[in-house]
């Protein structure tokens, strides 16, 4: 069985940082892309940052210059590299990987910014 499991949240202060990870196990024959989404209170889910399994990366307007989405050297893990945040960036951040040729997600991580 494959899953997913994500880290790094937290409480962090606006401008602070704060560093996402998610790694992938179980019977994996492939993995493709990997991606963070985020929901806020109220609001819809929303694409945060994805990477292929070339190392193609593409974010979200909003976090473009701040965040950084990178892939481990066994690429069986996704880090995102969150700086400069703001009170906006609160949400849970959920990882989703496509493995296996089917999609699994995270169990989500709350990011809260005060400010």
């Amino acid at each position: 069985q494959v899953q997913l499991v994500e880290s790094g949240g937290g409480l962090v202060q606006t401008g602070g940082s704060l560093r996402l990870s998610c790694a992938a196990s179980g019977n994996i024959f492939s993995i493709e892309s990997m991606t963070y989404y985020r929901q806020a209170p109220g609001k819809t889910r929303e694409l945060v940052a994805d990477i292929t399994s070339d190392g193609s990366t593409n974010y979200v307007d909003s976090v473009k210059g701040r965040f950084t989405i990178s892939r481990g050297n066994a690429k069986n893990t996704v880090y995102l590299q969150m700086n400069s945040l703001k009170p906006e960036d609160t949400a849970v951040y959920y990882c989703r990987a496509e493995i296996n040729w089917l999609y699994y997600w995270g169990q989500g991580t709350q990011v809260t910014v005060s400010s």
